[in-house]
C-alpha cells in the first residue's frame, strides 16, 4: 500500500482528535476554548423572568453540614450547578471565584458541585479556590431543574430569577457586577 499526503493528513488529523477528545491536553484545550468565547451572561427580560415559588432545597457541606435554600429567600443569590470534570465549568471558575471574592458579603453564593466532594475539595485547593461548595441533599426544585452544567442562577430580593445562563461565562464582567450592584441597591 503506497502512503501518500492524504493518507498522513488524515491520520494526523484523526490522531489530534483523539488527544483532544481523550486526554488531558484535550481537556485543558476545551477549557482554555470556553474561556476564549466566554462572554457576560443577559438579563432575562422581564417576561421570561421566573419567581421561585419553591424554595426548599436541602443541600450539605463536604463536612455534613445542612442547609436548606429557603434560609436564604429575599436576599440577592448566585446559584451555579458545577463539576470539575466538566471544561466549561472549570472554564469559568476564576471569574465566578474574583466575583465571589468581592460580593460574599452582599450576595449569597451557592456553588452546588455535581461530583464527588473528594475531587472538588482537591480541585478547589490546587486552584486557591474559596467559595463554599454544596452538594444536593434533596431534589432541586423546578426552577432550578436543568439538564446541563455549568448552569447559573442570578435571583434578585424578590425572588425572581433575572439570570438563567447554561454553559461557560465571564461572571467577573462589568455587566454582571453592575447588575449585582443594581440587585443589591433594590428594596
Amino acid at each position: 500500500m503506497k502512503i501518500n499526503k492524504k493518507l498522513i493528513g488524515n491520520i494526523l488529523f484523526v490522531a489530534l482528535l483523539v488527544i483532544l477528545l481523550f486526554t488531558p491536553l484535550g481537556f485543558s484545550v476545551k477549557v482554555f476554548v470556553n474561556r476564549l468565547i466566554s462572554f457576560s451572561p443577559s438579563v432575562l427580560d422581564a417576561e421570561e423572568q421566573v419567581v421561585v415559588k419553591d424554595y426548599n432545597w436541602q443541600l450539605r457541606t463536604s463536612k455534613l453540614e445542612y442547609i436548606n435554600v429557603r434560609e436564604i429567600k429575599g436576599k440577592v443569590v448566585l446559584i451555579n450547578v458545577w463539576a470539575t470534570w466538566c471544561p466549561p465549568c472549570v472554564a469559568e471558575m476564576p471569574s465566578l471565584q474574583e466575583l465571589y471574592a468581592s460580593y460574599s458579603k452582599e450576595v449569597v453564593f451557592l456553588f452546588i458541585a455535581q461530583d464527588n466532594p473528594e475531587k472538588v475539595s482537591t480541585y478547589l485547593q490546587e486552584n486557591n479556590f474559596t467559595f463554599p461548595v454544596y452538594y444536593e441533599h434533596s431534589k432541586a426544585p423546578e426552577a432550578f431543574l436543568s439538564n446541563s452544567i455549568p448552569t447559573t442562577y442570578v435571583i434578585n430580593k424578590k425572588g425572581k430569577i433575572v439570570v438563567a445562563k447554561t454553559g461557560a461565562a465571564d461572571w467577573n464582567s462589568d455587566k454582571t457586577r453592575k447588575l449585582l450592584e443594581n440587585l443589591i441597591a433594590e428594596k
